[in-house]
């Protein structure tokens, strides 16, 4: 028996069908805990071993690079050597950015071009605002989320101008038009492109289309529920007439449709594969099977296309608590000392606990609680350090000085602060770079550059250059900090952050952020020549990168923490045991989903944060809350309401206890923590 088959013995009946099963279409719907993983990754493998399709033939796409790794690696254990190369496990943006890499040509892109990220992007329209409409880039937010949405339902703003709509649509129309033209210009996409134009491209090259559909003679995809219109058009457009795929989602789990998912991608695919088949994973794998009860009757109040039902082995278990608290101060205060209270009696790690909430500004209370009783945690979606816009802008100036032909850092720079140097330079000085294949700072000395740009466009290009070329020279022959410091004096990088950013205090911290870069910088070298090394700016510059990039690495590890993170997040996750805090109407659910009529929704992110437990659930409520300074009284969540009663415990404000021996239970637990502290 081989490696795969006796894989495949191992997994239950469903889990097996959904392996072999190659003959038409296959959706499989899959609850949370399911073992989706192992049923994918175990397809590849079976494709490979058993139906004798080639690895570079398999295309496999998922949302995130995590969970991209993890089916690569589990692949690997089972199909190893040359039987696995060339096999595709990527997320869809990637899948994008190697067609367009491949592509990019037809598209009108010269290769190394530029990726901005949402920061570079929202720059970017700020700038336009502010040139367009004068205005102060206060509604650039709403504008890129609105760009965003147009990309994903694959709406070009030729679609929009001759649509009628409100006037902040039409602005946002005009401003979307002139962002396409910027990122052309500067050789750039942004995160929406990468799916955007090679959907484009397929409909527009039929010749390039197939030649992909002869590469993609199997393609899986995970998550599927949280596809948008422009993902939904390119799996189509791959598996073309061949039609041979199977799709993993859970309508149940579609959390994401404010960044233009469609849980109605599933439904969809009947329409447009009649031969497909469906198969239901429902045995859970992760919960008690009253965690499981609460989920499902929970979940039965929305509407279905696929009904199923999550069942485990794993026995009843511990009723689902309600802390009913008195306030938002005192609703923290009890789920941080009721961690430290479970984990004595369960001699458990803090790695086991998650405290999941509906916003990230519920984290600023718990963090405090936290940290008065010197529990560790990690709060997820924090920002990086070096992915902030100032950061990443003088960044780009030091790795434009140890690297001329870095096009992506020159980009990002040459109005940073505005020189006046437009699209319209941007894009002779891109064609004039490529006609003599060197770097765009390059092509700013170049002789011909006066033929092609306007005797201003010229000067203003060159004075950039020549003045670069300075920086360069002081930093290497030179004191090279000074020269940093002297550089970002220059381009009054000071003013730039008061003039893009909300307030003065915005601005200053925001400053103190670049100080704190040149400090970091000024360190490195001293570190440097202190171990006997040069200690130049290229080393310095390095290892700052180096750092930025462990950073990004160390944010994955995992320690004994408490994990903090929107509810959002924690898709994809599971915990021994899980807080959900703020269960209240007008929190979750959202406000503004009930303005909007959209409470399945938010039904469905209570059922995400219910199926990530284990073992313990523990949902907290509090009775009054703060808004704009102002104290609330609150009104618990419906959803508590729709939970089996009967698996609920109460505590607090709807508990029959006592007043008096709660009061003394918790006194009782305060001296045993302090007690502990103290030791």
């Amino acid at each position: 028996m081989t490696p795969i088959e006796k894989r495949i013995q191992q997994l239950n009946d469903r889990q097996q069908e959904a392996c072999k099963y190659i003959s038409t279409p296959l959706l499989v719907i899959a609850g949370a805990g399911s073992g989706k993983t192992s049923v994918i990754t175990t397809k590849i493998a079976y494709l490979i071993d058993t139906c004798g399709i080639k690895a570079h033939n398999i295309v496999a796409v998922t949302f995130t690079n995590k969970a991209a790794r993890e089916m690569k690696e589990r692949v690997g254990q089972l199909i190893q050597g040359k039987a696995s190369r060339g096999l595709t496990v990527s997320t869809f943006h990637n899948l994008g950015l190697n067609i367009i890499r491949k592509e990019c040509k037809t598209l009108g892109y010269k290769s190394g071009f530029s990726i901005f990220d949402q920061q570079d992007a929202l720059s970017l329209i700020k700038e336009i605002m502010i040139r367009q409409y004068d205005d102060d880039g206060g509604m650039a937010d709403q504008v890129q989320n609105q760009i965003s949405n147009w990309k994903n339902e694959m709406l070009m703003p030729e679609d929009l101008m001759n649509v009628s709509g409100s006037p902040e649509e039409v602005a946002a129309a005009v401003v979307y038009e002139r962002y396409n033209r910027y990122l052309k210009a500067y050789n750039a996409v942004d995160f929406d492109d990468l799916i955007l134009l090679p959907t484009l491209l397929f409909q527009n090259h039929p010749e390039v289309l197939e030649k992909w559909q002869r590469k993609v003679h199997y393609m899986l995809v995970d998550e599927y529920q949280d596809t948008n219109t422009s993902q939904y058009l390119l799996v189509k457009q791959l598996v073309g007439m061949r039609a041979k795929f199977t799709v993993v989602g859970d309508d149940d789990q579609s959390i994401y449709a404010w960044r233009g998912a469609r849980p109605e991608n599933l439904t969809q695919l009947k329409v447009d594969f009649p031969s497909l088949k469906v198969v239901k994973l429902e045995q859970n794998y992760r919960s008690t099977s009253r965690i499981l009860k609460a989920a499902n009757i929970l979940i039965a109040n929305n509407p279905h296309e696929f009904d199923k039902k999550l069942w485990s082995d794993y026995g009843m278990g511990e009723e689902i608590r309600v802390i009913a608290c008195k306030s938002e101060d005192a609703e923290a205060e009890r789920v941080a000392s009721d961690i430290i209270e479970q984990r004595l009696r369960r001699g458990n790690h803090y790695s086991d606990y998650a405290i999941l909430y509906r916003g990230n500004h519920q984290s600023r209370l718990i963090e405090m609680k936290l940290q008065s009783y010197q529990i560790p945690y990690n709060l997820s979606g924090g920002t990086s350090f070096f992915s902030r816009t100032e950061v990443k802008d003088i960044m780009a100036y030091l790795k434009l000085i140890v690297n001329p032909d870095d096009d992506n850092a020159f980009l990002r720079i040459i109005n940073i602060p505005r020189r006046e140097i437009g699209p319209t330079t941007l894009e002779k000085l891109s064609a004039l770079a490529n006609q003599r294949d060197v770097s765009l700072f390059t092509a700013c000395d170049d002789i011909g550059l006066d033929q092609v740009l306007s005797e201003k466009a010229t000067a203003r290009i060159r004075q950039f250059h020549n003045w670069m070329q300075r920086v360069t020279q002081n930093c290497y022959q030179g004191n090279a900090i000074d020269a940093v410091t002297e550089m970002i004096r220059d381009i009054d990088y000071e003013a730039w952050l008061h003039q893009t950013s909300n307030s003065p205090a915005q601005a200053e911290k925001r400053m103190n952020n670049i100080w704190f870069l040149v400090e970091s910088l000024q360190r490195s070298i001293h570190r440097a020549q202190e171990d006997g090394d040069e200690g130049d700016i290229e080393d310095a510059i390095a290892k700052l990168v180096l750092r930025d990039m462990m950073e990004r690495q160390e944010e994955e590890e995992e320690t004994d923490k408490v994990q903090l993170m929107t509810l959002h997040a924690s898709k994809g996750l599971e915990y021994p045991n899980v807080y959900i805090m703020g269960m209240e109407e007008e929190l979750l659910p959202h406000r503004n989903s009930i303005d909007d009529d959209n409470i399945e929704e938010e039904r469905r992110l209570m059922y995400v944060g219910i199926t990530r437990a284990k073992r313990v659930l523990t949902l907290t409520y509090a009775a009054k809350r703060k808004q704009y300074g102002e104290i609330f009284n609150t009104t618990p969540s419906r959803f508590l309401e729709e939970l089996p009663q009967e698996d609920l415990t109460w505590q607090g404000v709807k508990s029959k206890e006592d007043p008096e021996k709660l009061k003394a239970h918790g006194q009782a637990t305060l001296s045993s923590l302090k007690s502990l502290l103290g030791d």
